[in-house]
Order: C-alpha cells, then structure tokens, then sequence
C-alpha cells in the first residue's frame, strides 16, 4: 500500500500499485465505494494488465483518511486527488473512473492537465440532479441535513442501499459521505458535461445498455467523445459484466493510443 499527504493538515490518500509500464493507469472510484474492490478483477485481466497501476481511494473513502474538516467539493476531491498523483511520479495518466470518481476525473483532467492523457469514465455524473429523499443514492444522502444524516439518516441510507454496496459505503467517514454526495449533486460552474465537452484528450464514456442513449450523446460525440453501450450490466459495470468492460475499455484505450 501506498500513500501521500494531500492536504495541509496532513491528511492521506492511499492506494494499492500494481507494477508495470508507463504510463500509469489509475481507477478512481465512485460515492461510498473503493478502489480495491472495485477494480482489481478488470485491472489484472489479461486486457487490462501490464501497466503501471494505481487503484486508489479518495479521501474520505476506503483505505484514505477522512478528515472532517475538508470540504469534500468536487473541486477539493480533484485537488487532493492531483496530489496524490503528483507525489506517486505520475504524468500523461489513462484514467478509468466511474460514477462520482468520473465526475472528479473530468475536474482533475480540466484543472490538472498534465496528469491526465486519457480519460475512461464509467457511467458518470455529468449534470447537477436534484435531492431525493427517500433514494439510496447521493440524491437520497444529499437530501438530509449534515445534522440529520450524521444523527441517524445514515442508518436509513444503510438500509436502503443493501449489503452490497454498504460493505464499502460504511468505510467512508459520515461527513465525507454526505458531503460529497451533497456536493455532487449541485456539481460544478462549469457543469461536469461542460467540462468534459472541452477538454481536448481522448475521451470514452461507457454506460449500460440497457439504460438507452446517453442523453446529450450528439453533442459529447460531434467533440470526440466516444460514447459506448455495455451489455447485461447497470450502474457497476466492472462488477455486473467484468468480461463487456474490460473489452470496452481495453478498445477504448487502444482507441485513444
């Protein structure tokens, strides 16, 4: 395991490396998730193997420290996220990030250009949405209070999520959950999509098939963006269907070369 302090105060990011060639390809997670769990089946397939690798967890999350003084804006994950990446050596990076973690990776890529050559997001937040209570989602986290979510709305959010992604979601620290969650809602100026319109690297976006087009595909695809359909799959692509993502991403990154 590896680490880096990324803020002031002296707060770590962690993550687990893979050896292999440069350049480095890092998985950057999503809300409540890890790294490690997520990732490490794709990562080591023959497809995917042979790089440099970093499975790495936002602060907050997973094996990283979760400071309740941080902000936790997707502003601040991409910062400290540049931190870590810098402290590890790594320069001209292939990003592979899936939902929340894609959001950062776009805010990384446009504030950070020159750790990141090409970009793989996972069924990415792109637009703000609106809180939900009663979602197991970061609408329904994002719903609460920070009061309300740390007095008790975890517990509900816990119940609503199942045992599945609760395993990882209960080593994220409660205010590093809410907050994201809150902040990923309201996403950025500019909007993540804009963001990633302009960005001038390879870029592939996957999602599941089974959710229909990807709504604003003509505009993401008309600036080079790839946009790619995955079978028998939902929202954790990697987990649902290991085989359809590490074929996807491995073309897209052949792609992109």
């Amino acid at each position: 395991m590896r680490n880096a302090t990324v803020t002031p105060e002296g707060d770590q990011i962690r993550w687990v490396e893979l050896p292999g060639q440069e350049p480095a390809r890092v998985y950057v997670h999503g809300l409540g998730a890890t790294s490690p769990a997520y990732f490490t089946e794709v990562a080591v397939h023959p497809l995917l193997a042979g790089s440099r690798t970093l499975l790495i967890d936002l602060l907050g999350h997973g094996i990283s420290d979760r400071p309740t003084h941080f902000e936790y804006t997707l502003e601040a994950h991409a910062d400290a996220l540049a931190a870590a990446l810098i402290s590890a050596g790594v320069t001209g990076a292939e990003l592979i990030a899936h939902s929340m973690g894609g959001s950062v990776a776009i805010v990384l890529a446009a504030r950070h250009p020159q750790l990141v050559a090409r970009l793989v997001l996972v069924d990415a937040n792109l637009d703000p949405i609106l809180p939900k209570a009663g979602s197991a989602g970061s609408s329904g986290i994002a719903a609460y209070s920070e009061e309300d979510f740390l007095a008790g709305g975890w517990e509900e959010v816990r119940d609503r999520a199942g045992s599945h992604w609760w395993s990882t979601m209960r080593l994220a620290g409660r205010e590093a959950l809410h907050r994201s969650a809150v902040h990923l809602t309201r996403g950025t100026d500019p909007t993540m999509r804009e963001q990633l319109l302009d960005l001038k690297i390879p870029r592939t976006y996957l999602l599941p098939e089974a959710d229909g087009p990807l709504p604003g595909t003509d505009a993401l695809v008309e600036v080079g963006v790839s946009v790619v359909s995955v079978p028998d799959c939902g929202h954790n692509i990697m987990l649902d269907n290991p085989e359809g993502f590490t074929r996807a991403t491995a073309a897209a990154l052949s792609a992109m070369a």
